[in-house]
């Protein structure tokens, strides 16, 4: 949700917000003609909705790794700011329902929409989060007022307060789908909205392209209930079943306990992978301050990885291993001489060698981070050749470790895609041919094959120079041989060789 988002998207980011309001009206005093049915919205427990709405609040902001609302209020009162070093608010992660769940399943319509919006709109978010943050608030109201009314229509209060099981479990069962259908019908709308159609990649003609109909996993992923949410689901039932009984709000309190360790768990883990990325996001920058032409390609190498690894349907926490692993592919240039690197004019052969020794200085850099695991060995064998001409070990065919195979592949396609100061990036099409004309001798097919698919999909753009230095950078096909570069003082010029396809970039 930035601020330039497509006419179509800023004006849902309106309407939805728009569309939670009306849902609060049944909680106005209107006349008779506009109030519609009474268990829209009274009788209401505004006591208890105050309570829900706090403790959602509460539980939000722990599942969020965020400061509570009450610690929140006395730092407001008393005009402390915010420690450094906290982290911002995530209004993206919505983590912990059964408070909600419960407001659904206890309260009318109206006001169990009023439940979702304090913990939504009174969040620590940063100003340029604001408008995400109201959005999110409102797509959770409409969520849950439409579970209410599914709720309501089936009977479920009275037979909740009965305790007749299992029959309440149906109508909740049915207030639950109804609450994921509205949530993801509306996530799904604005990144539709967001996003735009995608549009097909023009390197291969559609009969290549039998899966460009397909969406990306991860977003057929995104329709279907996780088991969290079924979770924090029973969760919710039991708080509003115990609340309602002889105890009252204090043994439903009592329920969440279980569920509040678990949040505080997922916000620990949220945490750590922030911490994780902000320590190869340091590392990254480093490699692009001491060599210019990395800047964006370690991005778009790791942007590649996963294409490929998603095409062979690698599981999701590998995935994330695997951009590590991309991202940081060439963080051994940092031991690299900053003069080889950057120079334009040929390379000797002791000079060669110290740069293609630069993966061995990054498996070296990055061995002791824990986290990166498989990482390692696709940093340290990422120049691997399967016919085993490569570097720095020799290794060949599937001696070569996989993700190594599949950095080799996302990299050399970057290399040849993006311009450098002596040869334009080339086409897609073109890399794509240069791909296959070495798949086998030093890609591996199956990563080949699955770059290629997935571009079939996903919309790749080469990165085109400057328009104000275009004319000064050489237009050279691949495979054609090079002019002949000036040489440092000492160094005999060079030239007429093939342009390489991945070597030491």
């Amino acid at each position: 949700m930035d601020t330039d988002l497509p006419r179509g998207a800023a004006g849902y980011l309106v309407a939805v917000p728009v569309a939670a309001l009306c849902c609060l009206l049944p909680l106005l005093p209107l006349p008779a003609p506009l109030a519609g049915p009474h268990w829209l919205g009274d009788p209401v427990d505004w006591p208890k909705v105050g309570l829900l709405a706090f403790l959602h609040g509460c539980w939000e902001s722990l599942a969020q790794g965020l400061p509570s609302p009450c610690l929140r209020l006395v730092r407001l009162l008393l005009r402390r700011p915010r420690p450094h070093g906290r982290p911002p608010a995530r209004p993206d992660v919505n983590a912990f329902f059964p408070v909600l769940f419960a407001g659904v399943l206890m309260l009318p319509p109206a006001a169990a929409a009023l439940v979702a919006a304090p913990a939504a709109l009174l969040g620590a978010a940063e100003p340029t989060c604001r408008r995400r943050q109201v959005w999110n608030g409102s797509q959770l109201a409409l969520s849950a007022f439409a579970a209410s009314v599914v709720f309501h229509r089936l009977a479920g209060p009275q037979l909740l307060l009965g305790s007749r099981f299992p029959a309440a479990l149906l109508p909740g069962c049915a207030a639950l789908a109804a609450f994921c259908l509205v949530n993801g019908v509306l996530v799904g709308a604005m990144r539709l909205l967001a996003d735009g159609p995608r549009r097909p990649s023009a390197h291969r003609p559609p009969a290549h392209r039998p899966s460009a109909h397909r969406p990306p996993a991860h977003r057929r992923a995104a329709a279907v209930p996780g088991l969290p949410v079924l979770v924090h689901a029973a969760g919710g039932l039991m708080v509003a079943v115990l609340w309602q009984g002889p105890y009252g709000a204090f043994a439903a309190l009592l329920a969440l306990l279980p569920l509040s360790i678990s949040a505080w768990v997922f916000a620990q883990g949220h945490r750590e992978r922030d911490a994780h990325q902000a320590t190869v996001q340091a590392l990254v920058q480093a490699v692009e301050i001491k060599d210019a032409y990395t800047r964006g390609h370690s991005e778009r190498v790791g942007r590649a990885s996963v294409l490929i690894a998603g095409q062979l349907g690698m599981e999701a926490e590998r995935l994330r291993t695997l951009r590590y692993a991309g991202v940081l592919h060439d963080v051994g240039k940092l031991g690299v001489a900053t003069e080889l690197l950057r120079r334009n004019g040929p390379l000797t052969e002791a000079e060669r060698r110290a740069v293609e020794v630069h993966p061995v200085h990054g498996y070296e850099l990055v061995r002791g981070i824990a986290f990166l695991g498989e990482a390692h060995a696709g940093i340290l064998h990422h120049h691997e050749r399967m016919d085993g001409r490569g570097y720095p070990s020799g290794l060949a065919g599937e001696q070569i470790p996989e993700f190594a195979r599949i950095i080799s592949v996302a990299d050399a396609f970057d290399s040849m895609t993006s311009t450098r100061s002596y040869r334009r990036g080339r086409p897609v099409t073109e890399a794509v041919a240069e791909l296959e004309r070495c798949s086998g001798s030093q890609f591996d097919p199956v990563m080949v094959r699955a770059l290629v698919d997935a571009l079939a999909v996903h919309d790749w753009q080469p990165v085109l120079p400057p328009p104000d230095t275009i004319g000064a950078v050489p237009d050279i096909p691949l495979g054609v041989p090079e002019p002949v570069r000036a040489a440092p003082r000492g160094v005999p010029a060079q030239g007429g060789g093939s342009v390489p396809t991945a070597g030491p970039s």
